[in-house]
């Protein structure tokens, strides 16, 4: 009767080899290092303080083109980029290989900050009435080609 090759036992093999132990695993770095604290904390009360006054100013300004505009861009910055710190905190980390260091805190301020800043862009176009797919793919590949140049650049000085 024939047996599969993987269910058979091969002769050559000592107990020695069966029963070796594995190398052990590299330590595992913690999964929230002290400098993500701290930004994630910024990151909530980002949030709170931007959509609050968003909140606000919608509920009790006439949309104007003077400070009230401007007030707008600014919190939309604030809310946007404080929302999105802890996804891009988490893609940062389930990304990042197991042999690095995690990103740096400033690093993921920089990215938030970066996709803040497209929608702050993309609402003013809006408003002017320019914007399309295309403006919003080439600006957004604008910032992404920023940070690559960036993380390649910070790579390279930290090596």
């Amino acid at each position: 009767m024939y047996t599969p090759c993987f269910f058979r036992y091969n002769k050559r093999m000592t107990d020695e080899q069966l029963h070796r132990k594995r190398k052990p695993a590299p330590p595992k770095q913690p999964s929230l290092p002290p400098d993500h604290i701290g930004v994630l904390i910024a990151a909530l009360m980002m949030a709170v303080l931007g959509w609050g006054g968003l909140f606000i100013l919608v509920n009790t300004t006439l949309p104007y083109l003077g400070p009230e505009l401007w007030m707008f861009f600014f919190l939309t910055l604030i809310a946007i980029s404080g929302t999105v710190l802890p996804v891009v905190r988490y893609i940062n980390m389930r990304f990042v290989r197991v042999d690095t260091p995690p990103p740096p805190a400033g690093v993921l301020v920089r990215q938030s900050v970066w996709i803040g800043l497209f929608v702050v862009i993309c609402a003013w176009l809006q408003i002017l009435r320019m914007l399309s797919l295309p403006i919003m793919f080439f600006v957004g590949l604008i910032f992404v080609v920023l940070e690559t140049f960036l993380r390649t650049r910070e790579r390279h000085v930290n090596t």
